[in-house]
């Protein structure tokens, strides 16, 4: 026979239990990714849980492929849709001039791109013919499938910081995704390369302090390099993640200094020799790239499209890519003097034309347009974009969503969203400064979606709040 008392803790006992899986249901962030794994499953179950979106969103890339492959061949514009500067690199490589001629005169060598996607694309020349309608068939397929295989870090990255449910939504947001699709089927670039190997760093570096095996941080650095031979961009953002990879090992009591040492020392032995290739080639010590103060003196005085704000001493600062005169100077200096001009120019414009003003500006004005799509609404610009709107909207949009998503693992899991807000604060700082186009946001998409779920599912659970509140007042009520 049950007494009253033997009830009523019963009672209790089962209420508490309801209450707890209520709370973890509506709540499925409370915990540190240590404190809360995932239920054991079959070595292959992850892969079962996101073919469905490989295979979708390798269709929906390849149709894009079929009808933008044939426009890429435009021998009227030098090939210049081709991979532009990657593209007249890969040619000279494919038809034995080496790493040189980032124009389309053929000229001497070169460090103006990283060498890593021109030497995947002089491979698709020498094999399909140098801008041929098979290699650019063969070349966008290859980007589609790289964007497609994203999908897996994107799993994992997800899975780590939002659980099961959140990393199958995060697969389905990347597969279909459109500046993921746009950037890897209709553009000749490194982006898909990049964001395939960045996202993969980025879901070490959540997990590496795990490890207490030097193996896995050398091959962390090794990576880590590889990824800055495709993008040099990404290397600002290495000692950020390290440092907090870093740092949790510590906390962790386990053996962080010389693992930090051996990252370090991986990553630059695989830069080394593109470095000692530049200073062979061009005499002078570049790790990866040269074109920095070509970029500044273009951009920080010069005008971005359709604005009319420059100073006076802005003039005429085009690309040899785009300005013949340009072009004529560049190749009758050859590239180091070339690009050493530009840099005494920069210098001067800033001690003698300081215009700090207008530097400020127009710097939070790109800001302004890598979050928001936003540069200008004039009748010059929606001439010459005139999907601007609806791309400030999108982009808007996914902003919105990717700060509710830091917002809502702030309050839940601050451990999880430290590696995000790294690479978002660092990582466009480059760009800030140059160019802050939505294709060079590219490597940094895959964590924006991420964090874009984490926004979406966090206003999920807010409305289920109040069913759930409802739920518990009855279940305490019929426990009293």
């Amino acid at each position: 026979m049950i007494t009253k008392a033997q009830g009523e803790h019963k009672r209790r006992s089962s209420y508490e239990t309801i209450k707890t899986t209520v709370s973890m249901t509506n709540n499925p962030i409370t915990r540190s990714p240590q404190e809360n794994p995932a239920a054991p499953t079959k070595p292959a179950s992850w892969l079962r849980h996101i073919l469905p979106a490989l295979l979708v969103a390798l269709a929906i890339r390849m149709v894009v492929v079929f009808f933008t492959y044939r426009d890429l061949p435009d021998a009227d514009k030098h090939y210049e849709a081709f991979g532009w500067e990657m593209g007249w690199i890969a040619r000279a490589l494919a038809t034995g001039h080496g790493f040189s001629s980032p124009y389309y005169p053929l000229s001497g060598p070169t460090a103006i791109m990283s060498p890593l996607y021109p030497g995947l694309l002089s491979l698709v020349f020498q094999f399909f013919g140098v801008y041929s309608l098979t290699s650019a068939f063969v070349i966008l397929t290859i980007n589609s499938v790289l964007s497609t295989l994203t999908c897996i870090p994107v799993y994992f990255s997800a899975k780590y910081s939002l659980g099961l449910r959140g990393a199958k939504v995060a697969v389905w947001a990347w597969a279909l995704y459109p500046f993921a699709i746009y950037f890897s089927a209709g553009r000749v670039w490194e982006y898909a390369l990049t964001s395939l190997l960045f996202t993969i760093c980025f879901c070490i570096a959540q997990r590496i302090h795990l490890s207490a095996k030097p193996l896995a941080w050398i091959g962390f650095g090794a990576l880590y390099g590889i990824t800055a031979l495709s993008n040099a961009s990404v290397m600002s953002t290495l000692p950020f993640l390290l440092g907090f990879a870093l740092w949790q090992a510590h906390k962790a009591r386990k053996r962080w200094v010389l693992n930090g040492a051996f990252t370090v020392i991986t990553f630059f032995v695989v830069l080394t020799p593109w470095t000692v290739r530049n200073y062979r080639a061009l005499g002078v010590i570049v790790p990866i790239r040269d074109n920095i103060w070509l970029e500044l003196y273009a951009d920080d005085f010069g005008n971005a499209p359709n604005d009319h704000t420059s100073p006076p001493t802005a003039g005429d600062r085009g690309y040899p890519a785009d300005s013949p005169a340009e072009l004529q100077k560049y190749l009758a200096m050859s590239e180091i003097p070339y690009l050493a001009e530009k840099k005494a120019m920069s210098l001067n414009d800033l001690r003698n034309h300081p215009h700090y003003a207008f530097l400020i500006v127009k710097t939070l004005r790109r800001i302004v347009y890598y979050w928001t799509g936003y540069w200008s609404l004039s009748a010059e610009e929606l001439h010459a974009q005139p999907f601007t709107p609806e791309n400030v909207f999108y982009v808007s949009t996914v902003t919105l969503f990717m700060l509710l998503g830091i917002r809502s693992l702030w309050r839940t899991n601050r451990t999880a969203v430290m590696p995000y807000l790294l690479i978002i604060l660092i990582f466009p700082i480059t760009y800030y400064l140059t160019h802050p186009m939505m294709d060079y946001r590219q490597p940094l998409e895959p964590a924006i979606v991420v964090l874009g779920v984490a926004g979406a599912l966090s206003l999920r659970r807010t409305d289920a709040r109040k069913p759930a509140a409802t739920a518990n007042r009855d279940l305490a009520s019929e426990a009293r």
